[in-house]
């Protein structure tokens, strides 16, 4: 006798099969945020514990602990809130408030008074990173600081990329710029903010002037990738960095942050570099 086969909507015992559909996440066409919550994690560099990162009012990014800590632990100039998916440095009344990684993290010095409580959590951290180091989970970045521009063809590794009448400090190479948009899979896109066959920028030799009222210094040449002459749409498209596909997509989610950083010739003098990329580089007018 041969068994009947239970249908594909039960299990064996005759009970219902439940099928849960996943739900796709949508950005709010209001938020001040592109950015996906799912796409706001992230490892630190330097100790490998986990951060949120999160957009500032000034667009730019801050990594802060992923769990609340109580307001009265925290002095007053490290406490952040959130609210629309932005983060505001200060707190919001509450007796809770998120803190900046940079704080708490074991491999810094820390920048302001520490209180028992903050020892504690950065004692718990950095037997996180001892434990992922010695598992092999983890592996330390090498300290700040760049290749020269005539190293490779690539450039420095964070190169300064002029933009927008701007100037901003680039997370990676030029040519290791990877879009920050959703595919259709929920992944993160894989192809380079560099077309291979678009337009692209110029290595140029200009001076490290003050951008928007920073402090005047000396002016010296320095290496900057010049999108400058592109037109306003593919400068808009590096500053989101979208790759061309996701430019022209719209309402297109993010997955990560865009990784800039706007250029201070004091903050960033590290990566100021006198000479120019590699001849060949500068001939094809690219990274």
């Amino acid at each position: 006798m041969c068994p009947t086969p239970a249908p594909a909507s039960r299990h064996w015992d005759g009970s219902l099969r439940v099928t849960r559909h996943p739900r796709p996440l949508r950005v709010t066409a209001t938020s001040p945020s592109r950015l996906l919550r799912a796409g706001q994690h992230s490892r630190c560099r330097h100790c490998g514990n986990r951060i949120d990162l999160y957009p500032r009012t000034d667009q730019r990014p801050i990594a802060l602990h992923p769990a609340e800590l109580t307001a009265a632990h925290v002095p007053e100039s490290c406490r952040w809130h959130l609210s629309g998916g932005m983060a505001h440095p200060h707190g919001d009344g509450s007796v809770w408030c998120r803190i900046p990684h940079a704080v708490l993290c074991p491999r810094r010095t820390p920048t302001c008074r520490m209180s028992p409580c903050l020892e504690a959590a950065r004692r718990q951290l950095a037997v996180r990173t001892r434990r992922l180091t010695d598992t092999g989970a983890f592996t330390p970045a090498p300290p700040p600081g760049g290749s020269a521009p005539g190293a490779d063809t690539d450039g420095p590794d964070r190169p300064v990329v002029q933009m927008l009448l701007c100037r901003y400090v680039a997370e990676r190479p030029v040519r290791g710029l990877r879009c920050v948009a959703q595919t259709r899979h929920r992944h993160r896109c894989t192809n380079p903010v560099l077309a291979p066959t678009g337009p692209a920028g110029t290595w140029r030799l200009l001076p490290t002037g003050p951008q928007r009222g920073q402090l005047t210094l000396p002016d010296t040449l320095m290496a900057v990738y010049d999108l400058g002459h592109l037109p306003y749409s593919e400068q808009l498209r590096w500053r989101a960095q979208h790759c061309p596909a996701h430019a022209a997509a719209p309402g297109v989610a993010d997955l990560a942050l865009a990784g800039w950083q706007p250029f201070d010739p004091l903050l960033h003098a590290v990566h100021i570099h006198p000479r120019l990329a590699h001849p060949r580089a500068r001939r094809h007018g690219r990274g």
